[in-house]
């Protein structure tokens, strides 16, 4: 087994050894955290019972950027929970702000039948969701962007996972942070191979290279 990838961590169980053991090096241990946040303000994450607040999130994402500075951090985010105003949304915007996510899954707010938010009276409408819906993706796309810039002209390692089914002259895989790379190679040659790719093209969710050399 040439990887292994951390999945993800509800932030109120988060622990300082994980951050420790994947920012240790020479490991198999991939360079990547999902820490879902799903709001950046404390009266939402307590209505949601998240068992946490902004501060202690950041607190998380300090750690992580000290002791792991070449890890990809990812998160989840819900907009239009109900109660959540426009000075509340904006929290979740300074969050994405102070963390510059590398990939950042986002949800609108829809009831689930039972729960107790699906009762309430004071939920947001569906037009106030959408349009914060596209403010958060806009935003992410903007972090993505500048995140993946960082690989520009640098040669990174690539797990070789399949054909680009795109275009069959090239094969795509991942970088140990989790982005997508895609290069020319043959899929029957280099499946399953670890491989040095030089960047030249960056996009918000995946890269473009050319192979240097294969590691193993």
């Amino acid at each position: 087994m040439e990887r292994i990838r951390y999945v993800t961590s509800h932030p109120r169980y988060f622990s300082d050894r994980v951050i420790d053991l994947v920012g240790s090096t020479d490991n198999k241990i991939c360079e990547c955290f999902h820490v879902p946040f799903q709001s950046g303000d404390d009266n939402v994450l307590r209505d949601m019972r998240r068992g946490y607040t902004y501060d202690s999130y950041m607190k998380i994402i300090e750690k992580i950027k000290a002791r792991a500075p070449n890890a990809s951090i990812c998160g989840d985010v819900i907009v239009g929970f109900p109660g959540e105003t426009d000075k509340m949304f904006r929290r979740t915007l300074d969050l994405m702000e102070e963390v510059k996510f590398d990939n950042l899954n986002t949800f609108a707010y829809s009831p689930r039948p039972n729960t107790e938010a699906s009762k309430w009276s004071n939920q947001i409408s569906e037009e106030i969701k959408q349009e914060r819906l596209q403010i958060v993706q806009r935003l992410a796309v903007q972090h993505a962007t500048e995140r993946s810039y960082r690989y520009k002209n640098t040669v990174v390692e690539v797990l070789v996972e399949e054909r680009n089914p795109k275009n069959v002259n090239q094969v795509m895989g991942r970088t140990r942070q989790g982005r997508l790379v895609f290069f020319d190679g043959n899929i029957q040659d280099l499946l399953g191979a670890l491989v040095n790719v030089e960047i030249t093209e960056t996009r918000p969710w995946s890269l473009s290279g050319k192979m240097r050399s294969i590691i193993r």
